[in-house]
C-alpha cells in the first residue's frame, strides 16, 4: 500500500472484528493479526455499541443522526415535553432560591453600619476577642 492512501474496511470486516472482541479475543492480538490499529478496533466497538451494525460504515463514516436514541416517534415527543416541563420546574425553583438569597444579602448589607471614623466601633462586635 502506498503512502497517503487510506484502507477502507467493509462493514462485514468491521463486524467480524467487533464480534471477535466481544467474544473475548485480545484487541492487541487482533490488531496485529488483521493489520488494523487498536484505536480503530476500539472505535468500531463503540460505534457498534451505539448504533449496531448500521453504524459500521465503510471508512468509519457514521450515518447522519448517529448516536441518537432510537425511540418511537410519538414517544420521543412526549418524553421531550416531559423533560422540558421538569427542567422548567427546576428553573422556577432555582429562581425562587436566587430571589430569597438576594433579599437576605440586602438585609445583611443594610444591617451593617459603617464606622464613623478611625478607631470608632460599629454597632456590631468584631469576631476577634
Amino acid at each position: 500500500m502506498s503512502e497517503g492512501k487510506r484502507r477502507v474496511f467493509s462493514r462485514e470486516f468491521k463486524l467480524s472484528a467487533v464480534k471477535r472482541i466481544a467474544a473475548g479475543e485480545s484487541v492487541a492480538a487482533l490488531s496485529l493479526e488483521l493489520g488494523v490499529p487498536k484505536g480503530h478496533l476500539y472505535q468500531w466497538c463503540e460505534h457498534f455499541r451505539r448504533g449496531g451494525a448500521d453504524a459500521l460504515r465503510p471508512a468509519c463514516r457514521p450515518r447522519k443522526g448517529f448516536g441518537r436514541l432510537d425511540i418511537e416517534p410519538g414517544k420521543d415527543v412526549a418524553t421531550a415535553r416531559e423533560r422540558i416541563r421538569e427542567l422548567e420546574r427546576k428553573i422556577g425553583q432555582q429562581q425562587l432560591e436566587l430571589d430569597f438569597f438576594r433579599r437576605a444579602l440586602r438585609q445583611v448589607e443594610g444591617a451593617h453600619q459603617p464606622s464613623d471614623g478611625r478607631g470608632v466601633r460599629t454597632s456590631t462586635r468584631s469576631s476577634r476577642r
